[in-house]
């Protein structure tokens, strides 16, 4: 080795301008174990109906990670949101207290965590939104690539647990959220996923598309047709609900005089 060298080893040894102060200093990256626990941590507090609160979830960080934890947080509120409808909400700044809300108003509550009860809307409104983007219906091809980008794969474990091919296939079509069809005419069988009367019953094109752009990051003025048809729906849907309103039978009091068929 040269001098030259020599005196370059010893200089990066010190900590050489080559390598930034500012790049020196930031956050590690914290494993993604680290945001497993504190979604599964603010899972069991929203089955509990508990609110919680950041000393709460910094107990529950490992100490080599303790000065990672806004990127921690960011990661798991993101989780929740996507993943299960759930939103993590401020109700006390100086104390750091949050509540946890479902953001999403659909009534599914079934899959199993640790032994508990939990809902995966988000994951289930996405795949509405899927479906909705491409025509009202989306092959399995469709849905699974899309599921993949989520880090969500049919038969993987990750974030959530259980059987993700059964909880789409078999779970969210016997509660009617989801249609599974075989395509017509179809050689090989190919299956296509549509929206099912429950889904229909429950939210509406405009809440769909508002939750897919937020976690896409864009807006609604990316998908001009569909927002424009989600719109007519809820124009028609208005309506139907005051007419139901009106025509709805008054009961009348015991002992009251029939009324006149005049």
């Amino acid at each position: 080795m040269s001098t030259s060298d020599e005196n370059s080893k010893d200089t990066e040894d010190e900590g050489s301008p080559s390598t930034p102060a500012s790049v020196q200093s930031l956050p590690r990256e914290p494993p993604e174990e680290e945001v497993t626990a504190i979604v599964r941590f603010l899972l069991i507090k929203y089955r509990m109906g508990q609110l919680t609160t950041k000393l709460e979830m910094l107990d529950v960080v490992s100490s080599n990670f303790k000065n990672e934890f806004p990127i921690i947080f960011q990661r798991a509120s993101q989780n929740l949101k996507m993943v299960f409808g759930i939103d993590l909400q401020e109700v006390h700044s100086i104390l750091g207290t949050y509540a946890l809300e479902n953001s999403l108003g659909l009534t599914y509550n079934r899959v199993l965590i640790d032994d508990e009860v939990m809902p995966q809307n988000g994951v289930l409104v996405l795949i509405l939104g899927v479906i909705l983007l491409e025509g009202n219906s989306a092959s399995e091809e469709v849905i699974w690539e899309f599921l993949k980008k989520l880090s969500v794969h049919a038969g993987k474990e990750g974030v959530l647990h259980g059987e993700r091919r059964e909880l789409i296939t078999k779970d969210w079509v016997q509660d009617q959220y989801l249609e599974y069809c075989q395509v017509p005419d179809s050689d090989p069988v190919l299956y296509e996923f549509r929206w099912g009367p429950r889904a229909h019953a429950e939210t509406n094109r405009i809440n769909v598309l508002e939750f897919f752009t937020m976690v896409n990051g864009n807006d609604l003025s990316s998908y001009p047709p569909w927002y424009e048809e989600a719109l007519r729906e809820v124009g028609e849907r208005a309506p139907a609900r005051i007419a139901s309103t009106d025509t709805a039978t008054v009961p009348v009091p015991a002992g009251s005089p029939a009324p006149s068929k005049d």
